[in-house]
């Protein structure tokens, strides 16, 4: 068999191409990522909040007690080898809207599965800061990752590693053959797409039911002093720096594109409004499509057809976990054959390509 250039072509530079990249590198594979830092992506507008509970019923993300300590340590070692510092412990802080939401949720609490991920004194009172005549739920072992800087210093580490190539990337420059994948003039052992929201088009796989929603956020700043605490209630009030924070984030559907809008806005501050305390000013907008899916559950795996073309995506608004997390288990199951979990392999959806 010739020899070929690479093991891995993975097509994007965002955060499910670069986790699974690191992945593979680490386990010894010759991988090149293409990437073209002017297009538009998710994560670098994503706010990166990492959320334990979550819902209007307080109900424990999906998987959070394998995927928040599999990220803490991925960023961690991350961030020792970049010299950067990549992931902030932030607890959440919930108000409660009336007593009846007040003695709900601390009913919940006493839920053996809920319990790690709630403050165990609960008296956080930020009345001073956001409305919240009722109290509030203080959420551990929350926080947030900043997506843009961990995009920067990897994009670093993988052109000095010799696996990364700033490119546009066209199909017609991609040929799939049954023993190796060739793209310009290098070969390739497999190509993984991990394009976001461009992967809607991608023909290799098209039939599958993304749902991208386009979602806006607005950066915003104070003259006081922001208490260290991500606030949840509607929208999200997330202290980037002591005078200044992101908040959002709005859904919606039409038109997917990459721009903020005066109703986004007005929509943002409306909450904003009734929630905080303290005067603040707008200073910029930004807006990104989320790679989402109908059944909310990530995109992975090998083509039905083609044993070397494989995908990394729909990771949604909860990527930020995700992402590590199922990079693991995708370079496993490519270089070792190991199950995926089900809930996530596109296995689930062959009868929409077979059909």
């Amino acid at each position: 068999m010739t020899p070929k250039d690479y093991d891995y072509l993975i097509v994007g530079q965002g955060l499910a191409g670069t986790s699974l990249a690191l992945h593979l590198l680490e386990m010894g594979k010759k991988v090149l990522v293409i990437g073209d830092s002017s297009m538009p992506s998710s994560t670098k507008v994503a706010a990166g909040i990492f959320n334990p509970l979550t819902g209007k019923k307080l109900v424990k993300t999906w998987l959070a007690d394998d995927l928040f300590p599999y990220a803490q340590k991925f960023y961690g070692d991350l961030e020792s080898r970049l010299n950067c510092k990549l992931i902030y412990s932030t607890p959440i802080f919930r108000p409660f809207r009336s007593i009846e939401e007040q003695n709900t949720y601390l009913a919940q609490t006493a839920d053996p599965s809920i319990s790690p991920y709630i403050a165990a004194d609960n008296r956080t009172d930020l009345s001073h800061y956001v409305e919240s005549r009722f109290g509030g739920l203080e959420v551990i072992q929350a926080g947030w990752v900043d997506l843009p800087l961990f995009l920067e210093k990897s994009r670093e580490l993988l052109s000095e590693l010799d696996s990364y190539m700033e490119s546009t990337f066209a199909l017609a420059d991609l040929r799939v053959e049954p023993e190796s994948v060739f793209w310009k003039d290098l070969s390739f052992g497999t190509v993984v797409f991990c394009q976001g929201f461009f992967g809607v088009n991608n023909p290799f796989f098209e039939w599958l039911p993304f749902a991208p929603v386009k979602g806006q956020i607005l950066e915003v700043a104070t003259d006081q002093v922001l208490p260290g605490y991500i606030v949840n209630q509607g929208i999200f009030m997330l202290p980037v720096k002591e005078h200044s924070m992101r908040v959002g984030a709005t859904y919606s559907w039409d038109p997917l594109d990459w721009e903020p809008t005066d109703s986004g806005t007005a929509e943002i501050n409306e909450k904003l409004e009734a929630l905080i305390r303290i005067p603040y000013r707008i200073t910029s907008a930004s807006a990104g499509v989320r790679p989402s899916v109908k059944d909310r559950r990530p995109l992975i795996g090998i083509h039905p057809d083609h044993a070397n073309v494989a995908i990394f995506n729909g990771l949604g608004t909860k990527g930020v976990t995700l992402g590590p997390f199922f990079a693991r288990q995708l370079a496993e199951h490519l270089e070792n054959g190991k199950e995926l979990n089900p809930l996530v392999n596109i296995q689930r959806y062959f009868s929409l390509y077979f059909r």
